[in-house]
């Protein structure tokens, strides 16, 4: 299997860990040590973050309005953010994943891309990761279905809707992927 860095893994079905049930995971870098990604379609919810965030950040009111704006990367490393971002926008520290994607995790990075909207970004708070031959396996065990995707997926479809539009591009009917379908 050749490198999945710059795709998505999409959850199968029959998948029911809290953390990868129905996950779209941008995979960034994937080589023969393991693979890193972070999951882009599982939004927090305000109320689980705001109260949190006015405690890093008092008085931060750049950073305390992306409360509505921040992703669960996945579970590793969960209190550390990440800002995946159109790589038109680069700065120290930037790692470019491909020639439309990048990923930053330093805090002034944040502030300055809020003053620029042309440039898309998500933040993320955690990761995911594989060991070494961890991710080959899941493939081949059927947890995940791999898919090239372009950046517009990543910072423009809705995270509600990721899953069903990711598994869909595949061809694949849900209904029947989840043992729902019906006989008229």
């Amino acid at each position: 299997m050749g490198s999945l860095t710059n795709k998505i893994l999409i959850s199968m079905p029959h998948m029911t860990d809290p953390y990868f049930s129905k996950a779209v995971v941008f995979i960034c870098e994937h080589n023969k040590d393991g693979a890193m990604g972070m999951i882009i379609n599982k939004q927090f919810k305000e109320p689980d973050l705001k109260e949190l965030f006015e405690q890093l950040y008092i008085g931060d009111n750049t950073i305390n309005s992306l409360v509505n704006d921040i992703f669960f990367g996945g579970p590793v490393l969960l209190e550390r953010g990440i800002i995946l971002h159109d790589s038109s926008y680069s700065s120290e520290g930037t790692i470019p994943i491909s020639d439309k994607i990048s990923m930053t995790s330093q805090q002034h990075v944040l502030k300055e891309l809020q003053t620029k909207p042309d440039i898309r970004f998500k933040l993320m708070l955690g990761h995911s990761g594989w060991g070494q031959g961890q991710l080959e396996r899941e493939i081949e065990n059927g947890d995940w279905l791999m898919q090239t995707i372009n950046s517009d997926f990543i910072f423009n479809v809705n995270a509600e809707q990721m899953w069903k539009q990711a598994i869909g591009s595949l061809g694949m009917d849900i209904g029947s992927a989840m043992g729902i379908g019906g006989r008229a």
